[in-house]
Parts: C-alpha cells; sequence; structure tokens
C-alpha cells in the first residue's frame, strides 16, 4: 500500500497552506477580514495537520502532529524585505498575488484530501473517511474563500 505517501504529501500541503494563510494575514493586516479570516483557516489547516499525523501512524507513517505557527519576529522582517525590494507596481497586486497563491494551495489541498478519500473508501476505513471528509469540506472552503477574495478584489486592483 502507498496511502503512507499520500498521507505525508498531504502532510506537507497542509504545513505550507498554514503557512501561506498566516503570511497571507499578516501582510495584510490592514484588511480586518483578510487578517481574521486567514487567520481562522489557518488554524484549519493545523488541525488538520495534527490529524493526518494521528492517522498516518496506522499506515506506517511517523508525521509531526506539531504545525507550523505564525512567522517569527526574524521571519517577519526578511518576508517584509523581501516584500519591499520586490515590488514591482501597487502594493495591492501583492494581494492578487498572496490570494492566488492560496488559491492554488488550497486546491492542491482539497485535490490531496479527495484522494485520501478514494483510499479509504477502498480500504473501507471509516475513521480515515471521517478525517477525509471533515478536513476535505474545510479545504473545499479555504479554497472558496481566497477564489472569492480573488474576484471581488481583482477588478478594482487591475482597472484603478
Amino acid at each position: 500500500m502507498k496511502i503512507h505517501l499520500a498521507l505525508e504529501a498531504l502532510h506537507a500541503d497542509e504545513n505550507a497552506l498554514a503557512r501561506e494563510l498566516f503570511r497571507l494575514a499578516e501582510r495584510h493586516k490592514v484588511d480586518h477580514d483578510i487578517y481574521h479570516l486567514g487567520r481562522d483557516l489557518a488554524r484549519w489547516s493545523q488541525r488538520h495537520v495534527t490529524e493526518i499525523a494521528t492517522v498516518a501512524a496506522r499506515f506506517g507513517a511517523e508525521l509531526d502532529p506539531k504545525p507550523p505557527g505564525e512567522s517569527t519576529l526574524p521571519e517577519k522582517v526578511r518576508e517584509k524585505a523581501a516584500d519591499l525590494m520586490g515590488r514591482r507596481g501597487e502594493a495591492a497586486l501583492l494581494l492578487l498575488r498572496d490570494l492566488r497563491g492560496v488559491y492554488t494551495g488550497a486546491a492542491g489541498v482539497y485535490a490531496d484530501w479527495e484522494l485520501v478519500a478514494q483510499a479509504a473508501q477502498g480500504l473501507k476505513d471509516t475513521e480515515l473517511m471521517k478525517v477525509a471528509e471533515r478536513c476535505g469540506a474545510e479545504s473545499k472552503r479555504q479554497m472558496k474563500w481566497a477564489n472569492g477574495k480573488l474576484k471581488e478584489s481583482a477588478t478594482q486592483i487591475l482597472l484603478s
């Protein structure tokens, strides 16, 4: 069985999505919706990381149950410096780029959960199926939120 490989990939992808959501929230904290919802959605991915590590142990994968936290102060300083040095145009374009990153990350995580759900169904593993359904549904909501924010912001940002 190769289910442990899918769980390892999903674990890495959820960790990356949590970091990306925290980064989005931190960079755009003046937008209260993005700041607060971004942090809430990042916590969902953190919880998913813990759940994946718990269930993956049954399939021989040893994954760290501790998800990434928010950026440390030195990381925040490095990110801010990189943002300032790398900007080419309006700062609002950074929001679109960050939302796109979250959207594509969440879409990948959602696809990963679909794969795990299919494996759980094939194995007739009800515990894994419940985790995949619950976490997959939340990943789908993360993806839809990022897509909605992209649509909401794109016209104003790109045409101003």
